[in-house]
């Protein structure tokens, strides 16, 4: 795609609003006119109003309508504009422009535009040539570093690249990308190794940023935090903000006598991080990188054992739902604490990455006990996990019968025995989970099943992605690159950047978020061009 693929990429102003890397401001198109809201942690867009009913007029007091909006400008009939001169400044240029907007406590603002303007921001003069031009050439630069995919993918790749781009914001001292500037102004930690998957592209250095910003946060027990935001950190309950209490309070159950805990309890997200660092490594090797993130991997990676496993039997578990990523799933419905099988899946496959990682530090022998530990942990996870049909998941220590795409996890280690391997490609490929669009988080003929409701139904890019890996690395490659179309088709035709998909009709789940970094970042390692080169084996 060349640089001025920029230019194709066109904003709606609702799902795709007009805002800049680095910037808090979004403008939108409301009813009234357009608005500029802030971007803040856990905060609605509505309680973060800069100004609305933002109208333009010509000479005679006639609507200039919004006629294109593009990630460098919108543009207005008239030849008027609204620009970003640097992250926090606004501008209004064009001439014989009337403008007037309300502040937040209804103060109305009018102004006569001849030239160019600051609409918000700090004070000063601006050239509108200059700005356009400098937001030319950052589009310009941005567009051209984009990995290379095929052309039916083009036009949904762009907006991915955009959406990565635009939701980028200085975060602890360095750049880091949150999820969407709709309601997830934060840096989350899986999400994180997500993005650097898709950035390890075009800049590894920014990617690595994304991991660091946790390992810069590691705690001294060695867990990685759950959120990194411009507060803090998010690492255990009593930083949960008290409508995530509520809610949760509302949604886990309490079968088995099991009850939430009033003391805190740990909250981070699942572990991936060595199969991220490693993956940038693959990109773009960095000794030095390596060898400063080992250590804190190994931490990390203990920390599971050491303190999430409450039973003692070797497989640890998520002591709170935000641990796990997956907030609404059923598996919740069962008790506060859960054990499904992604999750000693995810262990094993760092087991294995950390191996690769201390092999590459001229460390054999750590590599080899590495490699000892991964096999071991596939065959306890068979032994006490397997029950000839499918892996169980466990909450409160008790079985639970709701099915879900998670009992496909083990595929990802790789290691599992050939008969097992076959029985859950078997299931995947089976209705339950094997649609137009798979994959359902629940399985479609599970009572469970809700194709709106988050994690109960819905397509998730980082799972059918996990699950594609899983796949090719456990012996299935033609399944794998039919998951892979058939995601890719989902996602161009679906219409947005979603956090998931109703999975019967490939459209946005009613409270799903647009501008999904995630599923930007996924989208785009796997409409790679070039992406057969590095499948996993």
């Amino acid at each position: 795609m060349s640089p001025s693929a920029a230019h194709r990429v066109e904003l709606d102003l609702a799902e795709r609003p007009f805002t800049e890397r680095g910037s808090r401001l979004l403008v939108t198109a409301e009813p009234d006119g357009l608005r500029v809201a802030r971007a803040e942690y856990e905060t609605r867009l509505a309680d973060t109003v800069e100004l609305a009913g933002l109208v333009l007029r010509d000479a005679d007091g006639h609507p200039l309508p919004v006629r294109s909006a593009t990630p460098e400008a919108v543009e207005f009939a008239g030849g008027a504009a609204l620009l970003f001169a640097d992250p926090a400044t606004l501008v209004l240029a064009g001439h014989d422009v009337h403008a007037s907007w309300r502040l937040p406590d209804g103060t109305g603002r009018a102004l006569a535009l001849d030239g160019c303007h600051v609409l918000h921001g700090p004070p000063g003069e601006w050239s509108a040539a200059a700005v356009r031009a400098a937001a030319e050439a950052r589009w310009a630069e941005w567009f051209a570093r984009m990995p290379a995919v095929r052309p039916d993918l083009a036009a949904a790749a762009g907006t991915a690249w955009w959406t990565l781009a635009v939701n980028l914001l200085p975060i602890a001292g360095r750049e880091g990308l949150v999820p969407s500037k709709y309601g997830y102004v934060g840096v989350w930690n899986w999400d994180a190794l997500f993005h650097a998957v898709a950035l390890r592209h075009a800049d590894p250095a920014l990617a690595r940023d994304q991991i660091l910003l946790f390992l810069d946060h590691q705690l001294p027990d060695g867990r990685l935090p759950d959120v990194v935001h411009e507060h803090g950190v998010l690492a255990d309950t009593t930083d949960l903000p008290r409508a995530d209490h509520a809610r949760l309070a509302e949604h886990v159950g309490t079968a088995n006598g099991a009850r939430p805990t009033p003391e805190p309890v740990p909250v981070t997200k699942p572990p991936l991080a060595a199969w991220a660092v490693w993956k940038v490594h693959e990109t773009d090797p960095d000794l030095p990188f390596l060898a400063a993130a080992y250590p804190r991997l190994v931490r990390a990676h203990r920390w599971w054992f050491a303190d999430s496993d409450p039973d003692g039997d070797g497989l640890p578990e998520y002591l709170h739902p935000y641990s796990s990523g997956l907030d609404d799933s059923p598996i919740w419905d069962h008790g506060p604490r859960a054990e499904p099988p992604d999750l000693n899946s995810y262990l094993v496959l760092e087991a294995d990455r950390l191996a690769d990682i201390a092999d590459a530090l001229g460390r054999p022998a750590e590599a080899a006990d590495w490699r000892s530990r991964a096999a071991a942990h596939t065959e306890l996870l068979v032994a006490r996990r397997w029950d000839g049909t499918r892996f169980t998941t466990l909450a409160a220590g008790t079985p639970v019968p709701v099915r879900t795409a998670l009992d496909l996890m083990p595929l990802f280690t790789g290691r599992l025995p050939t008969g097992i391997a076959t029985a859950l490609e078997r299931t995947l490929r089976s209705p339950a989970y094997w649609g137009e669009r798979p994959v359902p988080t629940v399985a479609f003929d599970d009572p469970a099943f809700d194709p709106e409701a988050m994690w109960r139904g819905p397509v998730w890019l980082n799972i059918n992605y996990l699950l594609i890996e899983g796949l090719h690395r456990s012996g299935f490659p033609d399944t794998a690159e039919e998951l892979s179309e058939r995601t890719l088709a989902m996602v161009r035709d679906g219409g947005g950047l979603y956090e998931y998909w109703n999975p019967l009709t490939g459209t946005r789940a009613p409270r799903a978020t647009s501008g999904f970094g995630w599923s930007a970042a996924l989208f785009l390692d796997l409409a790679r061009a070039d992406r057969q080169s590095d499948c996993p084996h």
